[in-house]
């Protein structure tokens, strides 16, 4: 603490049960560096400029429970108070903004959080945790030129970052823990992750020297560098980590160039650290596709197309056997403890509690999935069902007239499908108590309905199945 400067910030789990921020569970409020809650800008003075940090705080107040903390919200008034931060953060040399989740995460109002960052050079993230190790890679840049840097985490993965600035062109890369040797190339700097935007990189061009940070418990011994395949020689050590190497960048002035760094340590251990630069800035190179979905989409909105789009389709399902009114979509999935000893009501477009309305995000996602493992197979059951009773079988005899196997294979998987919605009750009452169990129509009185209904279809005695089957000829016929 003496000798490093640690800024710190809270991320979903630090927000998870926090009823509200002067809270005894508000741990990071104790045991942070930064002893603060919300935003917050901070300035890095050298002797050669000034290099501004905003710290994005985005996590839920009040704190609900898994999963409807899984994104993040800023409201209009936090939006003004990082307005502010990034306009006074313009007389710095470079701006980095930084932040627990991904901008495709954050719910915020017009402009948006992507538009408010738009002058800084690179927003650090983390929150997606690799993906389950899918993406171990989560970098993109967003059209202004900002680089969008996702980072691995500490507790499974072990991962870290080194950044560095060098005569104000940024670069980085992300490590595993107690992987040594460690390697930075910093001149000529990854042209991918170059934005003419932001940096001045015409220094490249008129640079006398490569340079290289390189770290290692052991001495260092060599410092191998290559330049499309080329051997240029040894870098030689400045001091600390710093490692330089006469070049001619002039010689590499056109097209795309690929310079790799081999370090090894007194300990025989060898590390390589590799990529492409150009001089030209009117070449371009593109992110990877799927990192630059994951984090240049705004998933929320997405949730909640996707989430209107199959609520037409449960409805339509149902039109196509009757016409019917649409149902109201405003009652509450469960009412509950969203947050221990503070009861609130969840529903799709968002979350009630303590006295605070936390926009609809995964909300969204947990509806998408109800009705696409257990709404839509239901209804297309229940009406499957009715068509077997409509051509005159019974619960019996439809086993001898449709294909036997098919028929067990589809009433085996609607058995699965209500196992699992009955699992979903047993959750739901594990994480936000027996009230919220039993005042839960999307989950437990829906599992009561679905039983009551397929009881109701196969019991049907003809006669009313007749009446039934008038009724609605003549509701077509009017």
């Amino acid at each position: 603490m003496k000798k490093t400067k640690w800024i710190d910030i809270k991320g979903n789990h630090d927000s998870f049960n926090v009823p509200h921020l002067n809270s005894v569970r508000n741990y990071y409020r104790k045991y942070s560096a930064w002893h603060k809650d919300g935003s917050f800008h901070y300035i890095h003075t050298t002797s050669f400029g000034n290099y501004s940090f905003i710290c994005v705080d985005a996590t839920l107040n009040p704190g609900p429970k898994r999963p409807y903390n899984f994104y993040g919200i800023l409201n209009t008034n936090q939006m003004e108070e990082l307005s502010l931060m990034a306009k006074a953060s313009l007389h710095s040399n470079h701006t980095i903004w930084f932040g627990h989740y991904p901008t495709s995460t954050i719910i915020s109002p017009a402009p948006g959080i992507r538009a408010l960052m738009s002058s800084a050079t690179a927003y650090l993230c983390g929150h997606l945790h690799t993906m389950g190790g899918l993406m171990p890679v989560l970098h993109s840049q967003h059209h202004g030129g900002t680089l969008e840097l996702e980072l691995g985490d500490w507790k499974d993965n072990r991962k870290y970052r080194i950044l560095a600035f060098d005569h104000d062109l940024l670069s980085f890369a992300d490590l595993k823990f107690e992987e040594w040797p460690v390697v930075l190339i910093t001149n000529p700097k990854s042209f991918l992750y170059s934005s003419s935007a932001h940096e001045p990189l015409v220094k490249i061009l008129h640079s006398t020297h490569i340079r290289i940070l390189a770290f290692s418990p052991s001495v260092i011994v060599s410092v191998d560098v290559r330049i499309d395949g080329v051997d240029l020689g040894n870098a030689q050590q400045v001091s600390g980590p710093l490692y330089v190497l006469k070049w001619s960048p002039q010689n590499y002035s056109d097209g795309f160039h690929h310079i790799d760094v081999t370090v090894q340590d007194a300990s025989g251990r060898i590390s390589t650290q590799s990529h492409v630069f150009a001089m030209d800035e009117n070449l371009s190179l593109r992110f990877a596709f799927w990192p630059s979905v994951i984090l240049l989409t705004d998933f929320y909105v997405l949730a909640r197309v996707l989430f209107g789009l199959i609520v037409l389709i449960q409805i339509a399902l149902l039109v196509v056997f009757r016409y019917l009114q649409k149902p109201a979509l405003k009652g509450p999935w469960f009412v509950g403890e969203l947050i221990d000893g503070q009861v609130g009501a969840c529903f799709s477009f968002g979350v009630f509690t303590g006295g605070s309305f936390l926009q609809g995000s995964l909300t969204f996602v947990v509806g998408i999935l109800q009705m696409l493992f257990f709404n839509l197979p239901l209804t297309a059951y229940l009406c499957w069902c009715l068509l077997l009773r409509c051509q005159g079988h019974s619960f019996r005899s439809h086993f001898r007239h449709v294909r036997r196997l098919t028929t067990v294979l589809v009433h085996l998987a609607v058995a699965l499908l209500l196992a699992w919605q009955v699992y979903s009750c047993y959750f739901l009452q594990r994480t936000y108590g027996t009230l919220a169990f039993f005042l839960s129509p999307m989950r437990t009185w829906l599992v009561v309905l679905t039983s009551a209904l397929i009881y109701k279809t196969w019991t049907l005695q003809s006669s009313e199945l007749r009446t039934y089957i008038a009724e609605m000829k003549n509701c077509q016929r009017s």
